[in-house]
């Protein structure tokens, strides 16, 4: 799916939308948690195994999500490892994809209810002026169970229409929420300092 939201071109608030719980609850009513579980903290380990060949990668980490019981239909959950690449023209790339059984010792503990998977999942966020940016988002998802893929494909597009109409907003800075977002993040890149690729030769 496509979309235009008028604002400037950041991959982490749109991405918050889908990895912070807080967020994703105003656009996804089946949502019951959703969090970093194991976030990647060397980025420029990370960029050298990737060949510096796929921008900059300015987030990496394994995320656990759990969603509601509803009509019917038991919970499902899944474990992905996902990121965010940078690119030098502005446009940014959020990807996951979904861990294999053999990672099953990531999960956290508890009772196991239905896996669902996540084959591809991307949002690429490509500006098209000053304050605006093209959204394409794109899901290839298993939703475990018995449950056929066509039954579910509608409400999937409906959500994401829902999460476009949330990120603008957010873009929009309704609330303020984006002016607050750019200081928090300003604030964590003076304490972090930069990466391999955002420091001068």
């Amino acid at each position: 799916m496509r979309a235009t939201l008028e604002g400037p071109c950041i991959g982490e608030g749109f991405a918050n939308f889908i990895m912070n719980t807080e967020d994703r609850k105003k656009w996804d009513s089946q949502i019951d948690s959703v969090y970093e579980a194991y976030p990647i903290l060397d980025l420029d380990t990370a960029n050298i195994a990737m060949g510096f060949n796929y921008g900059d990668c300015s987030r990496l980490g394994i995320g656990h999500c759990v969603t509601k019981p509803n009509l019917g239909i038991d919970a499902r959950e899944q474990l992905t490892i996902c990121g965010i690449n940078d690119f030098a023209d502005g446009s940014c790339l959020i990807w996951g994809t979904e861990m294999e059984s053999w990672h099953d010792h990531l999960l956290p503990p508890g009772k196991r209810v239905t896996r669902a998977k996540s084959h591809i999942f991307s949002t690429i966020l490509v500006p098209t002026s000053e304050n605006t940016i093209d959204v394409e988002y794109v899901l290839q998802l298993e939703i475990g169970g018995k449950i056929p893929n066509w039954m579910t494909t509608p409400i999937i597009v409906d959500n994401v229409k829902k999460l476009f109409r949330c990120a603008g907003d957010f873009y929009n800075n309704k609330d303020g929420k984006l002016d607050k977002f750019l200081a928090e993040k300003a604030l964590q890149n003076d304490l972090e300092g930069p990466t391999l690729l955002s420091v001068p030769p």
